[in-house]
C-alpha cells in the first residue's frame, strides 16, 4: 500500500475546518441552552406570581376565620 503525502498546509486547513465545525456545534448547543433557560425563567416567574396570589388569598381566608389578627 502506498500512502499519499498530504501537504502540511492542507492538514492544517483540515484541522481548522474540523475545529470550525465543532465550534459551530457548540454555538448551536449554547443557543438551545439559552432558549431553554429563558423558558425556565418565565415558568419560575409565573409560579412566583401564582404563589403570591395564593398567599394573599390565604391571608384573607385566615382573617375571615379569625385565625390571625387583622
Amino acid at each position: 500500500m502506498r500512502q499519499i503525502m498530504v501537504e502540511p498546509d492542507s492538514i492544517f486547513l483540515v484541522y481548522l475546518r474540523r475545529l470550525s465545525e465543532q465550534m459551530e456545534a457548540i454555538r448551536e448547543d449554547n443557543r438551545e441552552i439559552k432558549s431553554r433557560l429563558g423558558i425556565l425563567e418565565q415558568q419560575g416567574a409565573s409560579l412566583s406570581t401564582r404563589l403570591d396570589r395564593i398567599e394573599v388569598r390565604l391571608d384573607r381566608i385566615e382573617r375571615r376565620m379569625d385565625l390571625v389578627e387583622a
